[in-house]
């Protein structure tokens, strides 16, 4: 029996080659036609994946989910509740699957896609593997936890030519293309200078050992990471599964808002500088990290990134939410997402209406791009409905899986320079630090056996 991966690129190569459409109707081929349906398994139910991913995806075109996985079986009832009425609704009879163990749903052939909505230190494992089974991937980011994982992830993909789709749904936004594109051709000049302005985290968090809930297990959702005792702070909002979790704000499990929000407005300054498979050449800044309570992760920083055209960016928390991008003769162009929320629990930034586009002088906005000028990748409205399209023509994603470590990695090199304090030199072509054996000693952490992306893409590769 083929694959549906196979299926659909052997078509996509065929139809290329002789002017036909890569998608074949289902009076040719009946009602079970491998392109008719895309069958998806979703990992992962808190916060993002309620409020942002299943919402997003089992809406698209095509796509019925299968299965759900979460080590929290409370979550996995949740899930499945979901699904079964949106699906009732629709009056579309699926059978969804739970599962404790998503490598339940890695196991399964008839799963066509993964989507994980997992927390940061669980999302470059599962896409690696998921990769190597043969299925098309959508995480939600920042991509891994460390640069070495980063590396793992995107070559897996790149491997197993697997389609990939990083939830930077900002890409998706009209107000970034836009600011991008007026960026990309010139509209200000050459850019000298970007900030970009992220919020912090507080301190805080209950340190009280607690019972493991029994419905959670809770050693699998520590992970590669070291074993520490259940807490509830460490691992979920109290309130429920729509709010904040608590492993956002310790560095266990990631490194705070510099990845959080970070790797989606440096990758909207990738986009627009044409560095999506770069990095920064010279790191030098400092951050304040919470020691009182649970909660560890970076408050306040203030970091500057040199790249090796000469433009700088600083990042500062004390910045409005946003990217500006700044030209040599003072113009600028402005973007965030205004008033927007991809989320409830989004952090804004308090006391300040933002514009969702802006610029020094309105006519900046007015500038038109021509015909031959630099017309970036395109897609509007559902982010998640660009991976269902490219699973079926086998196209590039909006966000590749390159693309999203290289804006990662970034992000993870300035989490990096803040511990340390001192000006770093960043190699990205070999991914290490010039000159500095202590900056290259945390591009990478021990994973605690049996779990860790390493383990896996060598398991898996070999």
């Amino acid at each position: 029996m083929i694959s549906r991966r196979k299926f659909m690129g052997a078509t996509a190569t065929a139809a290329a080659a002789v002017g036909f459409p890569t998608i074949i109707p289902s009076s040719v081929l009946g009602a079970d036609a491998p392109s008719n349906t895309i069958q998806v398994g979703q990992i992962g139910f808190g916060r993002i994946g309620k409020t942002m991913d299943v919402p997003g995806i089992i809406k698209c075109k095509g796509v019925k989910y299968v299965a759900i996985a979460d080590l929290d079986k409370v979550r996995i009832k949740a899930g499945l509740d979901y699904m079964n009425a949106y699906y009732a609704k629709q009056k579309t009879s699926v059978d969804v699957k739970g599962y404790q163990d998503y490598n339940e749903i890695i196991a399964r052939k008839d799963i066509d896609a993964v989507a994980i909505s997992t927390p940061d230190h669980w999302h470059s494992q599962p896409a690696v593997e998921a990769s190597f089974s043969g299925k098309d991937v959508y995480m939600q980011k920042p991509a891994s936890l460390t640069i070495a994982e980063g590396r793992f992830f995107s070559d897996a993909l790149t491997m197993n030519k697997g389609v990939f789709l990083l939830g930077s749904q900002q890409r998706s936004s009209n107000q970034f293309h836009r600011a991008c594109e007026l960026v990309r051709n010139g509209a200000i000049g050459k850019v000298k200078h970007i900030e970009i302005g992220l919020p912090g985290d507080p301190a805080g968090g209950k340190i009280e050992e607690m019972p493991v809930p029994e419905a959670l297990d809770y050693k699998m959702w520590l992970g590669s990471t070291p074993e520490v005792y259940y807490t509830q702070d460490r691992v979920h909002n109290p309130k429920g599964i729509s709010g904040r979790p608590g492993w956002l704000r310790c560095e266990q499990f990631g490194a705070g808002m510099i990845t959080g929000w970070g790797s989606h407005h440096l990758d909207i300054a990738h986009w627009a500088m044409g560095w999506e498979r770069q990095g920064p050449k010279f790191i030098e800044g400092k951050g304040q990290f919470h020691t009182k309570g649970l909660w560890d992760v970076h408050g306040d920083y203030d970091i500057t990134m040199t790249y090796a055209n000469g433009t700088t960016m600083r990042i500062w928390n004390k910045f409005p939410n946003g990217v500006r991008f700044i030209g040599e003769d003072g113009r600028w162009i402005f973007v965030s997402r205004g008033g927007a929320k991809m989320t409830a629990s989004d952090p804004i930034s308090p006391g300040r209406k933002l514009k969702a586009l802006d610029a020094s002088k309105p006519e900046i906005l007015k500038f038109e791009i021509p015909e031959s000028g630099i017309h970036l990748y395109r897609h509007r409205g559902n982010h998640h409905q660009n991976w269902v399209d490219c699973i079926r023509s086998r196209k590039e994603s909006l966000v590749p899986a390159e693309t999203a470590h290289r804006s990662c990695s970034a992000c993870l090199v300035a989490h990096i320079g803040m511990k340390l304090g001192r000006k770093l030199e960043w190699d990205y072509k070999t991914e290490k630090f010039v000159n500095n054996d202590e900056a290259n000693s945390m591009l990478s952490r021990t994973e605690r056996a049996p779990y860790g992306t390493r383990r896996a893409f060598e398991r898996l590769s070999n």
